[in-house]
């Protein structure tokens, strides 16, 4: 293993400070609001896609960018950003992260152009990098040691909330006031986000300094790289598969769009029961843990070609699906900090630049392959890379350490 690869901070102090529960669980609350904000501003123009292009005479493909960009700038800006930022206290960093994300939704809001759209895309892609690499690792600084896991476990709900509400609300409010009022909600949503963040978060010295050395040692570890090649493995599997799911049930399932949304949301509620069971066997059994979220999602996708033609069918499917997912965000995060225990925040570099480069390019694998193919090989491709990530972890149970 390579040696130590922080620098101790003579600012920061390890654990977390001493505050009544309440408080406590309120700042884990805190950067779980957050983490949704982000995740529902990342996701929102799915549903106004058509509305937006519309609005600037794009075309579909061209409003696509609003989707595929952030996830390729939060890689980028997950080390850059945190590496530059390192001796900055780490609540500052979120709450200037999150005003950024409100100024991206303002933007958005008033923009002229499609070109000012895009930029705020870029705004989301920088906060999405900064906000995770930072708030994902926290939990040990915010509840005693005992809590962990849970408090975990509420960070991480986050992303299946932000995934069922999000969507939905934003086109719901888009097709009552305009897709324009969506991100004039997103924002004021935002705001008070950040005010709950000025609030209840404790200063959070940074306890370690983040260099791009410390990152490129993380490198030559052998659990960090596995851990990286389980995260591309299943991210690109479900987001291969899931971003086209859509398409799926209308072709296959031959779903009315009032129960494509039920479908989805069903799903959606699946998933924040994946994240919390999914957390709690992950911090007990880290392998079993990503071993049954892998597989099961390549149970799903593997036979919703074959039993995805009834409601039915494509209902208990999508439930299985939705706990899988649910808990492989959380999985990964563990993996990567376990694997890295004295780098928590560096851990949680690696984790995000990799989770959000994945669903960008998860989502241009699948779209291609749809293009010459057909949902039902989507999904058995999403299948077949999820029974990847099952087949990699039982071979690496005899040599893994955690």
């Amino acid at each position: 293993m390579a040696s130590t690869s922080t620098t101790a901070s003579h600012s920061g102090t390890t654990g977390p400070v001493t505050r009544s529960p309440v408080v406590e669980w309120l700042s884990v609350v805190a950067v779980m609001a957050g983490i949704f904000v982000i995740v529902t501003t990342e996701i929102l123009p799915i549903g106004l896609l058509t509305s937006i292009g519309s609005s600037f005479e794009v075309s579909d493909g061209m409003a696509g960018l609003m989707m595929t960009m952030p996830g390729f700038l939060a890689a980028v800006s997950a080390p850059v950003v945190t590496v530059a930022t390192a001796r900055v206290d780490r609540r500052v960093m979120l709450c200037a992260f999150t005003a950024l994300l409100a100024l991206a939704n303002g933007l958005a809001a008033v923009a002229p152009g499609y070109g000012l759209v895009l930029v705020s895309r870029v705004m989301v892609g920088i906060t999405i990098g900064g906000f995770w690499s930072i708030g994902a690792g926290l939990a040990d600084r915010l509840v005693p040691a005992e809590k962990v896991g849970r408090a975990v476990s509420v960070i991480f709900s986050a992303v299946p909330l932000g995934s069922v509400l999000g969507v939905p609300a934003g086109t719901f409010i888009g097709e009552l006031a305009g897709w324009r009022t969506a991100f004039v909600a997103m924002g004021v949503l935002t705001v008070g986000v950040l005010g709950l963040l000025v609030l209840v978060l404790p200063p959070l010295p940074p306890t370690a300094t983040t260099r791009l050395s410390v990152l490129g040692g993380l490198f030559r570890r052998v659990n960090v790289r596995f851990a990286l090649l389980l995260t591309f493995l299943v991210v690109l599997a479900h987001f291969g598969a899931y971003t086209y799911v859509t398409p799926f049930l209308e072709e296959v399932t031959h779903a009315s769009a009032g129960l494509i949304t039920v479908l989805l949301l069903v799903y959606g509620a699946a998933g924040i029961l994946g994240n919390f069971l999914g957390s709690s066997l992950v911090a007990r059994r880290p392998r079993a843990g990503f071993g049954a979220a892998a597989a099961l999602l390549a149970g799903a996708t593997l036979l919703l070609p074959v039993l995805g033609g009834s409601t039915a069918g494509a209902l208990g499917l999508l439930v299985v699906w939705g706990a899988a997912y649910g808990a492989v965000p959380a999985c990964s995060q563990t993996w990567f900090v376990k694997a890295a225990p004295e780098a928590p925040e560096a851990a949680s570099v690696l984790f995000t630049a990799s989770f959000q480069a994945t669903i960008s390019l998860g989502a241009l694998v699948g779209g291609s392959i749809l293009d010459r193919t057909s949902p039902s090989v989507v999904m058995a491709l999403g299948g077949v890379t999820a029974a990847l990530v099952v087949v990699v972890v039982l071979a690496h149970v005899a040599r893994g350490k955690f």
